[in-house]
């Protein structure tokens, strides 16, 4: 099936803007390379070449962002620490346009919004969910205060990353899509760099 040219465009804006948010400009240039150049060929298609690894990582990802955004918005209420603010927006910028890219494929293909039964940390189709905080873990933090809560938020999103990490690992292991690998390359290399970051004010 061929990717109508609006949401092939809309497809190669939204993998720049997140790759760029991700500190990638050269896999944010090859994105829009590789769009631009596609044409008719399907390289750049979201529905023929989705399997089912593709779908459950879309399908398991959302949700996992959308735990990291809920923790970003609660930094940037109640955190202490500049870079903790800082770097609660830097997710914010990041996975919420990775959330709606991954939204847009899965009504591409046909496929829902979630999966029907929700198996937590069990593996789903090939795919793996972890880093997910329980939500004693989230009551934890949102009644955390000050310095407690700048390193709780650091140690709980760090496990939430490596969780992310892991995800896109799988699925680059299974896919042939070329969207969900680029997507998940960013995936590894953002959130990596900000685990780096991380650890290192958990240091300090």
């Amino acid at each position: 099936m061929r990717t109508r040219p609006v949401a092939l465009a809309a497809t190669a804006a939204a993998l720049t803007l997140l790759l760029a948010a991700c500190g990638g400009s050269s896999s944010a240039d090859s994105a829009t390379d590789a769009a631009q150049s596609s044409g008719t060929s399907g390289v750049m298609s979201m529905g023929a070449e989705a399997n089912a690894a593709d779908i459950s990582f879309a399908q398991l990802m959302i949700p996992h962002h959308q735990q990291a955004l809920d923790m970003a918005e609660m930094a940037l209420a109640q955190a202490e620490s500049p870079e903790v603010l800082e770097l609660a927006a830097q997710i914010q910028a990041a996975q919420d346009p990775e959330i709606q890219m991954m939204s847009g494929w899965l009504q591409e293909w046909g496929a829902p919004m979630k999966m029907e039964d929700d198996h937590g940390s069990h593996d789903m189709g090939g795919m793996t969910m972890s880093g997910m905080m329980s939500d004693e873990d989230m009551q934890a933090l949102a009644d955390a205060t000050g310095a407690d809560f700048d390193r709780m938020w650091l140690e709980m999103m760090i496990a939430h990353h490596e969780g992310a990490i892991g995800m896109a690992d799988q699925v680059k292991a299974e896919s042939s899509n070329a969207n969900v690998i680029t997507l998940a390359d960013a995936v590894i290399s953002g959130q990596a760099a900000e685990i780096a970051t991380m650890q290192q004010l958990l240091s300090q």
